[in-house]
C-alpha cells in the first residue's frame, strides 16, 4: 500500500529543489532570450564548492550555502561576460548562443572532474532523522523545504515591491519598452545571472547532501528542471512554483506506482514529460499564460 503522506513529502523535498534550481534558469531565459545548457554544471559545481564545509560528520550546512552561492554566482558572471555577452552583441542567432552554452557545460564539466576526480562522492555530515507516525524526514528535508519556502516569499517581495524586481519583470515582458524607460539592462543581467546561479548551486548543495556528488549530478537534474521551468511558462515565478509542485508529486507518486507494479523506476521521468506534453498541448505557454 502506497504510504501518500511520505509520499506527499518526498514531493515537497522534489519540488523544493526544482524550485530552487528552476528560477534563475527560468529569469536568465526571460531576459536573455536563450536556453543556458552550462547551468547544469552551476548545480554541480555548487555542490562540489559544499564539500568544503560537508566533508566531515559536524559540517556546517550553511557555510556551504553561502559559499557555494557566492563562488557559483561569480562564475555566472564571468561565463556571461565573456562568453554569451559579446556573442549578443555581434547579434548572434539563439542556436549559436545554445552552442556555446553547451561547450562552456562541457568544459566546466570536465574542469570539476579534473579537480575533484570522476569517482562517486558523499558528504559525510549526519542528518537527523525525524519519524511522526508512518513518515520518516529527515534535518536536512526540513531545511531544504523551509529554504524553498522563504526564498519564494523573498522573491515575491523583491520581484513586487522593490525597484530592481520591477525592472527584471519589465525587461522580461517587454525589453524594448524597458530599455526606453532608462532601465540598466546590463546591471539587471548581471543580478538575474549571479543570484541565479547562486540559487541553482543551494540546490546542488541540498540534491548532494540528500544523494551523492559526480560530475555528472547536474545534467541528471536539468531535464527535470527545464520542465518544470516550461510548464510553468517561462519567466513566470509564480507558474514556477506551482509547476514544481505538479512535477514533484507527478515524480514522486509515479515511482511509488511503478514500485508497486514491478517496473523499473526510470520510467518516473516519462511520466513527467507525458504530463508536460499533455498542458502544453492545451496551454503552449505554460500553466500561468
Amino acid at each position: 500500500m502506497i504510504d501518500i503522506w511520505q509520499v506527499l513529502v518526498n514531493s515537497l523535498v522534489t519540488a523544493s529543489i526544482y524550485l530552487l534550481a528552476g528560477i534563475g534558469l527560468t529569469l536568465t531565459i526571460a531576459l536573455s532570450r536563450f536556453a543556458n545548457f552550462s547551468y547544469a554544471e552551476l548545480i554541480t559545481l555548487g555542490a562540489y564548492c559544499g564539500l568544503f564545509f560537508l566533508a566531515t560528520k559536524d559540517g556546517n550546512i550553511f557555510l556551504a550555502i553561502i559559499l557555494a552561492f557566492f563562488v557559483v554566482g561569480l562564475v555566472s558572471v564571468v561565463s556571461y561576460s565573456a562568453v554569451f555577452k559579446p556573442l549578443e552583441e555581434r547579434k548572434t542567432s539563439l542556436i549559436h548562443l545554445m552552442v556555446a552554452s553547451i561547450a562552456l557545460g562541457f568544459v566546466l564539466r570536465y574542469s570539476i572532474g579534473e579537480i575533484w576526480g570522476w569517482s562517486v562522492l558523499f558528504y559525510q555530515t549526519v542528518w537527523t532523522v525525524h519519524t511522526i507516525g508512518s513518515v520518516r524526514i529527515t534535518s536536512l528535508w526540513i531545511m531544504m523545504i523551509l529554504t524553498a519556502f522563504i526564498v519564494a516569499l523573498c522573491l515575491h517581495y523583491f520581484l513586487t515591491r522593490t525597484k530592481m524586481g520591477k525592472a527584471i519583470r519589465a525587461i522580461a515582458c517587454n525589453p524594448a519598452l524597458a530599455s526606453i524607460t532608462g532601465i540598466n539592462k546590463q546591471k539587471v543581467i548581471f543580478l538575474v545571472w549571479f543570484c541565479g546561479a547562486g540559487l541553482a548551486a543551494v540546490a546542488g548543495v541540498f540534491r548532494a547532501a540528500d544523494t551523492r556528488l559526480s560530475p555528472m549530478m547536474g545534467w541528471e537534474l536539468i531535464l527535470p528542471i527545464f520542465a518544470t521551468v516550461i510548464l510553468g511558462g517561462i519567466g513566470n515565478f509564480y507558474g514556477l512554483i506551482v509547476a514544481a509542485l505538479i512535477i514533484g508529486l507527478v515524480e514522486n507518486f509515479g515511482v511509488a506506482m511503478l514500485l508497486k507494479l514491478g517496473l523499473s523506476t526510470e520510467y518516473r521521468m516519462a511520466l513527467v514529460f507525458l504530463i508536460l506534453i499533455a498542458v502544453l498541448i492545451i496551454r503552449p505557454k505554460g500553466l500561468a499564460r
